[in-house]
């Protein structure tokens, strides 16, 4: 069995944690997005499928390739960002079940429904969005997830011809805790969860 983590290790996680929107002047090296995905692979999903596919975005060039799809409200902290990991779906993800599912004939499940296909791929890739965030705080780093962009504009840009569709947008690096947002509510057990 598991051991517990410790309260310091729960707050960095989950309790201490915050969506960033200012960064320091700090880099984010190649080395240390390497280490972020040797994490954030090991993160179950569907029959391994793994459809997730991450474009870290961390020169002045590619910040102005996805200018243009960025909503007004997250231009400026995407541009100040060390970082911007483009999270997105491979559409045939299932080419690669052979081999990363090798227990059965898994790939004929999604070949034979694209509906399918498209739902396992949307949902298993906003889980493993989900493990690059957690990966990156186990790191020392600060994320800021957003939606606020435009898919066809970032699909266009970073994805013609490779049947890859954007699914989210995190911000990676050194937060600027003078630029938190006030610690917003949750819901309470009693009003998200049930027992039966």
């Amino acid at each position: 069995m598991s051991e517990a983590l410790s309260p310091t290790a729960l707050q960095t996680l989950f309790t201490g944690a915050r969506t960033h929107n200012g960064w320091l002047a700090q880099p984010v090296s190649d080395d240390t997005l390497r280490e972020i995905y040797a994490l954030l692979k090991w993160g179950p999903t569907s029959a391994n499928c793994s459809p997730a596919r991450f474009v870290f975005i961390r020169t002045p060039e590619g910040k102005e390739k996805l200018r243009p799809a960025l909503s007004g409200g997250n231009l400026e902290k995407t541009l100040a960002a060390p970082v911007t990991a483009i999270v997105a779906w491979d559409s045939a993800f299932y080419d690669r079940l052979p081999e990363l599912f090798p227990h059965g004939d898994a790939r004929s499940w999604f070949t034979s429904s694209p509906a399918l296909a498209e739902e396992t791929a949307f949902r298993n890739s906003s889980m493993q969005a989900a493990y690059l965030i957690f990966a990156c705080r186990a790191l020392g780093l600060d994320t800021g997830p957003m939606s606020g962009f435009d898919r066809e504009k970032v699909d266009a840009a970073f994805f013609t011809g490779s049947g890859l569709k954007s699914n989210l947008l995190i911000n990676i690096g050194y937060g600027d805790a003078g630029k938190v947002y006030g610690r917003l509510p949750r819901l309470t057990f009693e009003e998200a969860c049930g027992l039966a």
